[in-house]
């Protein structure tokens, strides 16, 4: 569990260029997996499957979560289904941009 924590710090660092939240409040982060051996699957989506970032984000994540000293292995899945709307936003997020 804190090594989940820890990798969420780190998404939480991980900006959408387009929108001033980090993807975490954002909702893009479906699922964080961890296995017995620290490899990490994230399933993630992206606000449009026409995302400038399509390509550097989810390096970004892997690189950044890969990073963290117990983590051996991070991989990040694109998931386009459910597909992302705003309401998976943190509360946070959408008072933020003006949705609430």
């Amino acid at each position: 569990m804190e090594l989940e924590n820890k990798i969420i710090e780190v998404l939480k660092t991980i900006y959408d260029p387009e929108i001033p939240v980090d993807i975490f409040e954002l909702g893009l982060i479906y699922e964080v997996k961890i296995d017995k051996e620290n490899n990490v699957v994230i399933d993630m989506t992206l606000t449009s499957p026409n995302c400038p970032v399509a390509e550097s984000l989810p390096k970004e994540v892997e690189d950044k979560v890969a990073s963290i000293p117990d983590v051996k292995t991070a991989k990040v899945e694109i998931v386009f289904d459910p597909p992302w709307d705003k309401d998976m936003m943190s509360e946070e997020a959408q008072l933020e941009l003006g949705f609430l």
